[in-house]
């Protein structure tokens, strides 16, 4: 990981993303703000929460978040998502700044009517992996660019990922961040969740304890 203190810039040179609206949002974790963004080049729209001033070489708390309505609304216990999402919201209010880009890619981007053909193929003994790829879809079809100009454009360079995911990091790397530290984001999960965890740190290669 880089600790480049020069300046950064995305590696397209270009922000394909606009800034919509920008609003105060109170939470039972804290006061933060909250930005909506689309893409230049999809249909895509994005979600940023974020606290605090934003300083291009202040090494700032960031977390990319798939959404998972599974687990974010609804509380899953198949997944660890929701309670990674409040656990980086916990992080940010303790740290008093810090971004969520919040990413429409549900399902690691197949969406949320082929997630719930893939919860029902888990239900008959599929990892999340297997269950992907029985349906014909790639493993994981997410991409990050955009959710990195989204953190060029809130003012970041150097940031501080909280993710399992190293994907995710590199993901920002290659765009042009600079990545000082990954935080590591991990929660207590229940038992539905087992399956999910052990496929994401096997299969995967997700960087979290996980007793087997």
């Amino acid at each position: 990981m880089s600790e480049n203190s020069q300046d950064c810039l995305p590696t397209t040179h270009t922000i394909s993303v606009e800034k919509i609206a920008t609003a105060k949002l109170p939470t039972q974790i804290g006061q933060f703000k909250i930005a909506g963004y689309r893409s230049l080049t999809s249909n895509e729209e994005f979600v940023v929460l974020y606290k605090g001033e934003m300083q291009k070489n202040f090494p700032t708390l960031v977390r990319i978040h798939s959404q998972c309505l599974t687990g974010d609304v609804f509380g899953s216990i198949k997944c660890d998502c929701g309670l990674q999402l409040r656990k980086a919201m916990e992080l940010i209010e303790e740290a008093g700044r810090g971004a969520i880009v919040y990413q429409q890619q549900e399902g690691r981007g197949i969406g949320i009517i082929n997630k719930i053909r893939a919860y029902a193929l888990q239900d008959e003994g599929a990892d999340t992996v297997e269950a992907n790829e029985e349906l014909g879809f790639v493993v994981d079809a997410r991409e990050y660019q955009q959710c990195a100009e989204i953190l060029f454009d809130l003012g970041l360079c150097r940031v501080r990922v909280m993710s399992n995911n190293p994907d995710k990091i590199k993901a920002l790397e290659k765009a042009g961040l600079k990545v000082v530290e990954r935080v590591p984001i991990e929660v207590d999960s229940q038992e539905p969740a087992a399956h999910y965890l052990r496929t994401k740190k096997k299969k995967l290669g997700h960087l979290f304890e996980f007793n087997d």
